[in-house]
């Protein structure tokens, strides 16, 4: 069984859960009810406010609580489809005893290798931890990043938590076509950006992290299926 840590924000659960079917369609074919993996969802409330900054303490104590919550339904291993969480990862990890995906590994694990130039769009949290940089920089692929960028970002996460979708997605298209002009590969790591993700722009790749979450997911399941 599937362990999902969600909630970090809460619109984001119910799309993620989605991209996992999704996924669950698409790498083995699956079509009945029947074929879909069992999955237990815990969504999992945390203090995190856009406009403050995160107490870690707290906010660490309360994302091992969630996920030694899941861990005592009985779940196989636990994925955690929010990247500012990741800052506790080994914390996290030492706290179980099963296995918990990497979402920043298997994000980075999917930028094209003829990546050169890449923006990150996350929370202010995610960003300064320095997390997805240091993969950039084994990578040797150049990090383009404006202040303006970050506050646009902020303004969008702030727009969907509240529910004015129509608002964060004019300023997403805006944001969307600066940064055509300067990179090449966007990695959206935050998933409360799904809700306007869906809006193409045919001159950036973006590299969702929620998606490659959800593919790590499934392969998980099918290699555990396996063994």
């Amino acid at each position: 069984m599937i362990g999902i840590l969600a909630g970090m924000g809460p619109k984001s659960t119910g799309p993620f859960v989605d991209n996992v079917v999704k996924q669950c369609q698409k790498i083995y074919g699956a079509k009945d009810d029947m074929d879909f993996p069992h999955m237990m969802i815990y969504s999992c409330p945390t203090p995190f406010y856009i406009d403050r900054t995160i107490d870690h303490t707290d906010m660490e104590r309360a994302i091992i609580n969630g996920a030694q919550k899941l861990e005592s339904t009985g779940v196989d291993f636990i994925a955690m489809p929010c990247n500012t969480a990741h800052l506790y990862f080994d914390q996290l990890q030492n706290s179980l005893s099963i296995p918990l995906l990497n979402m920043v590994d298997e994000t980075l694990k999917e930028i094209p290798h003829h990546t050169n130039k890449v923006a990150l769009l996350a929370t202010d949290a995610t960003v300064q931890s320095g997390i997805y940089q240091a993969g950039f920089l084994k990578r040797d692929i150049d990090y383009i990043q404006k202040d303006s960028w970050q506050t646009n970002i902020n303004q969008i996460i702030s727009k969907i938590k509240i529910g004015q979708i129509n608002e964060a997605s004019k300023l997403w298209s805006k944001l969307c076509s600066e940064l055509a002009e300067m990179v090449d590969a966007v990695v959206i790591a935050c998933t409360d950006l799904n809700v306007v993700l869906e809006t193409k722009h045919n001159n950036l790749h973006f590299i969702d992290s929620s998606t490659c979450l959800a593919k790590a997911i499934v392969n998980k399941y099918l290699s555990d299926q396996n063994a």
